[in-house]
């Protein structure tokens, strides 16, 4: 693994985008920034929350959500330390927490995208 592949991977990691904007790939960048940031945004605003590694509870389905919730980069480490967790009582809050999921997913694969163009497996 070279430098230029594991830069532009924690580019991607830290902001959507980022390491494709890194490796050239500007309308790449923008695309993959405005729907990563356009399904977090929605999510929080549905009354959606983040998955976290709460004490009490360890199960394993739900530290797998909180590492993909974690793969949406700054934007869950901001919005967890500005302290929103949702609403629970809202209709809406499993489909919030389901976008916010998705994003994070969704931006773990655009890692995996700037590896493999950083590595000439892909175009």
């Amino acid at each position: 693994m070279n430098a230029r592949s594991v830069i532009s991977m924690v580019l991607a990691l830290l902001v959507p985008g980022a390491g494709h904007l890194y490796l050239g790939r500007l309308a790449r960048a923008a695309t993959y920034f405005c729907i990563v940031v356009f399904m977090f945004i929605v999510g929080l605003s549905v009354d959606g929350g983040l998955y976290t590694l709460a004490e009490s509870q360890h199960s394993l389905l739900r530290i797998l959500a909180s590492l993909g919730s974690m793969g949406s980069g700054l934007m869950y480490f901001c919005t967890k330390a500005f302290g929103h967790f949702g609403r629970v009582t809202s209709t809406t809050y499993e489909y919030g927490m389901t976008f916010t999921l998705t994003a994070g997913l969704m931006n773990l694969l655009l890692v995996v995208d700037c590896y493999d163009i950083a590595n000439g497996r892909k175009e």
